[in-house]
């Protein structure tokens, strides 16, 4: 048995345990049912609960949600079209998000799937090192798609921000030196 202060009370009846919380106007808690002897806690355990949701919340405000953001082609897209979108699946994988490209095909278009799976091959193959393939181009009825996830994590990139601040807070020091002390000689 353990009090509310946390000292060891040692192994007592569960009468006298149940007695001693009342006298405290506390709770006995069961940690432990498996252990020999079961071990026991005196506590308030409302306060204990809304102590564990607190954490829960706090853990809940500093999670991030990725979601994935979706870019469609055609595969008559034109190449200034391309780079646009090209660039939109840059800046969504830099701002953490998984991208999901994505060919639709109409009517006819269904016996060209290879001009599509060529237009994504060429957007894995430009944005590389900005993302990870998560799903190679696959084709599930009228639509062709992949998936793209980002290369590093939120902190990763924070830290490469810090690094070459720091490098170009460095390299500017340098190119600037201190005016040097010079000594006046002594008349």
């Amino acid at each position: 048995m353990i009090d509310d202060e946390g000292n060891q009370l040692g192994i007592m009846v569960p009468y006298e345990a149940i007695k001693k919380a009342r006298e405290k106007n506390l709770d006995l808690v069961e940690i432990s049912p498996t252990a020999q002897p079961p071990v026991c806690r005196i506590m308030d355990y409302g306060k204990y609960l809304y102590q564990q949701e607190k954490k829960e919340r706090e853990a809940k405000k500093h999670q991030k949600t990725i979601t994935v953001k979706e870019v469609k082609f055609r595969i008559n897209v034109d190449d200034h079209d391309y780079e646009t979108k090209k660039n939109h699946v840059l800046r969504f994988l830099d701002e953490g998000d998984k991208v999901k490209a994505t060919i639709f095909f109409r009517g006819r278009e269904m016996t060209r799937t290879g001009l599509g799976r060529q237009i994504l091959e060429r957007l894995i193959k430009d944005v590389e090192p900005m993302s990870i393939v998560e799903f190679r181009p696959r084709q599930e009825g009228n639509t062709l798609h992949a998936i793209l996830a980002p290369k590093k994590s939120d902190k990763e990139r924070e830290r490469e921000k810090q690094k070459a601040e720091k490098a170009a807070a460095q390299s500017t020091a340098s190119q600037n030196p201190p005016p040097a002390q010079v000594a006046k000689p002594a008349s």
